[in-house]
């Protein structure tokens, strides 16, 4: 196990009706006119959005709102909403939503306090110093973003998918209440499971030894996962089942599950091409691009993939056929991905014109790829082949 220092602020509020304690808690962080960031008009046909301007009233808040943050979240709509803020001087945003919405928003809260160009941090020519303040009322539980220190955004002119890690834009706190995600179509709560998935895989695939108790909290995690998913397909109310998932969506990316440990993420980056050419939805991407990079790599530390498969999957063991073990983990995952609705091949997820050498070479844009296997262009390519079918 490695040294690490595990420091994670962000405070969270969890259960039925907190999104009425968003006003006391922005009041509590010095807010006095805030922006209420968000996506699409479901905010305000559900009545979340009024509930939320009440809060704010009730604690002496102003707020101005902007939403229409897409999937994939646009760089025009974060320079608009640095603008805006700068405008109306605003001190503190609350992001209602999810991920994309929670990335728009640390786009933004940075921006507002740099003298150039906000894209400048996605392309690694400025590290984010200082940020305004971010609350969350989480709607969709996949990106971890409520409580992680990174942002993603796409500049869809170039087909560019960058990101960028900072502190200072993670949230102070966030609301989870998993009544507000009893809505979700069955395809967003699939692919947000995809990606809560892949968000712990990223940390459990590791080369770093003696990481037992890291190992059982990531394992337990993917088989919470698996065991809720299909019954809130089955009842999208079932809200014991919508709270395992919204939990272990933040656990899963908070830092908590790669203590210790040294992360891979290539499979992430090898993803964030496809959205950014294709403009796919990312959970969808991983679910196709993860099985492939597993099939690719997992000669290189077996004993890892079938503990994953005797562990996560309950696959039999074989002393005499463990590369049978490894496929049969690796089909249990594919499977799952396609029990609950999503596509396992590119064909599948609409991507059939193979630019796979200008999509590696963007990954690779920063040098090799990943950890449990460092990947040149060579590899990735392959790996996109392998997701064909």
């Amino acid at each position: 196990m490695q040294n690490f220092v595990y420091d994670v602020p962000t405070k969270i509020r969890f259960g039925k009706g907190e999104e009425a304690m968003c006003g006391r808690e922005l009041a509590g962080i010095g807010a006095s006119r805030v922006l209420v960031h968000y996506g699409s008009d479901r905010v305000k046909i559900s009545g979340l959005l009024g509930r939320i301007e009440d809060s704010l009233q009730e604690s002496g808040l102003s707020a101005v709102e902007l939403g229409g943050v897409a999937p994939n979240p646009r760089l025009e709509l974060v320079r608009r909403g640095i603008d805006l803020c700068r405008e109306e001087k605003v001190d503190a945003i609350l992001c209602v939503g999810g991920g994309s919405v929670i990335d728009s928003a640390k786009g933004i809260a940075a921006g507002v306090l740099y003298n150039g160009d906000v894209w400048d941090f996605y392309t690694d020519k400025a590290t984010p110093s200082d940020a305004l303040p971010l609350g969350v009322v989480l709607t969709i539980p996949a990106a971890g973003s409520e409580s992680s220190p990174g942002s993603v955004v796409t500049k869809p002119e170039s087909r560019q998918k960058f990101y960028f890690n900072a502190q200072c834009v993670r949230p102070r706190f966030a609301i989870l209440n998993p009544e507000l995600t009893f809505s979700l179509p069955p395809f967003q709560t699939a692919a947000g499971a995809a990606d809560i998935m892949a968000h712990i895989m990223e940390r459990y695939f590791t080369r770093e030894p003696n990481v037992d108790l890291t190992d059982r909290l990531c394992e337990a995690a993917l088989r919470t996962i698996i065991r809720n998913v299909p019954k809130v397909l089955a009842d999208p109310e079932d809200y014991a089942s919508r709270a395992e998932i919204m939990w272990t969506g933040t656990i899963a990316h908070n830092d908590l599950l790669g203590t210790g440990r040294v992360d891979d993420w290539s499979s992430h980056d090898i993803e964030h091409e496809l959205s950014a050419q294709y403009d796919v939805t990312h959970g969808a991407g991983l679910a196709v691009i993860f099985p492939a990079w597993m099939r690719y790599v997992n000669g290189e530390d077996p004993d890892r993939f079938v503990q994953f498969a005797t562990r996560v999957w309950n696959v039999e063991y074989k002393a005499d056929d463990r590369q049978a073990m490894i496929d049969e983990g690796i089909k249990k995952l594919r499977d799952f991905f396609s029990l609950i609705g999503l596509p396992t091949s590119l064909k599948e997820l609409g991507v059939e014109d193979q630019r796979y050498d200008q999509m590696a070479r963007q990954a690779l844009r920063h040098g090799s790829l990943g950890n449990f296997k460092k990947l040149n262009q060579k590899d990735v390519v392959e790996i996109y082949r392998l997701a064909e079918g």
